[in-house]
């Protein structure tokens, strides 16, 4: 039985990595899918391959830090099925590992508007949305660096545990509404978020790979996609405000 059929879901971040593994999976699961990114031809390969199997996976222009794309993406999924009842907020880039004396204002402005703005805006537009019907889920991916202060750069760090607060404040505030709010905290994946790092700072690499020998091992995108659908579906019905750590036990040293 699909756990998830005729729900609509929206997914950030989803053109590849977990992103890209959790719309593929949402749709497998009978979800309707507006997967949102900016990279717009590599969603519309991934729509292509979804239709052929019958799946419904609807690819969105959008970057999470624009406000008027975040806005319009929400609306589309409206117009077309009337409402939303999944946000998967999986969007993130990292911070070059810089340490704080190390940061400067345009590294920390654009982190925080991917990573934490971004994510807010549309968790209140979708919170809205569910409101009015009394149901929906919202799964936040967050990081070990949410809970965890040495695993990347401090203004990636903050916006993780920014987000791990979010998190608990939506599931709190809405736990009457019928609405839940938890966060995926994955440790090491294998993504590309790591091609995002243009100028590494030595120091901070040095600092955040002092604890690296303690991982068993990376885990894959399609390990933290079913966190994900356990999180959006009924699986989790009485999960709210919690994070989940995904990662193999690295954390546990």
């Amino acid at each position: 039985m699909m756990k998830l059929k005729d729900k609509v879901a929206i997914v950030t971040g989803a053109s590849a990595g977990m992103g890209q593994s959790i719309a593929r999976l949402f749709a497998e699961e009978g979800a309707r899918v507006f997967a949102l990114a900016r990279r717009l031809e590599l969603l519309e390969e991934m729509a292509k391959v979804a239709a052929a199997k019958g799946q419904t996976i609807i690819p969105v222009k959008c970057d999470i830090g624009n406000d008027a794309e975040i806005e319009a993406a929400v609306a589309l999924a409206v117009e077309q099925y009337g409402t939303v009842d999944i946000l998967i907020n999986n969007a993130g880039i990292l911070d070059n590992m810089l340490p704080i004396h190390e940061l400067d204002d345009e590294m920390w402005d654009r982190v925080m508007q991917i990573n934490l703005t971004g994510p807010m805006r549309i968790t209140r537009s979708v919170t809205r949305i569910m409101l009015e019907k009394g149901s929906g889920s919202i799964v936040n991916v967050a990081s070990i660096g949410g809970l965890q202060g040495g695993r990347a750069g401090a203004a990636y760090t903050a916006s993780k545990f920014a987000i791990v607060g979010l998190t608990k404040n939506v599931g709190f505030m809405y736990a009457d509404k019928g609405i839940r709010c938890n966060a995926i905290c994955p440790g090491g994946v294998a993504t590309d978020i790591a091609s995002g790092l243009t100028a590494p700072s030595r120091m901070g690499i040095e600092r955040t790979s002092a604890g690296k020998g303690a991982n068993p091992r990376m885990g894959q995108p399609e390990e933290i996609a079913t966190v994900a659908l356990f999180l959006a579906s009924a699986d989790s019905s009485f999960i709210n405000g919690e994070t989940i750590l995904a990662d193999g036990g690295w954390a546990a040293y």
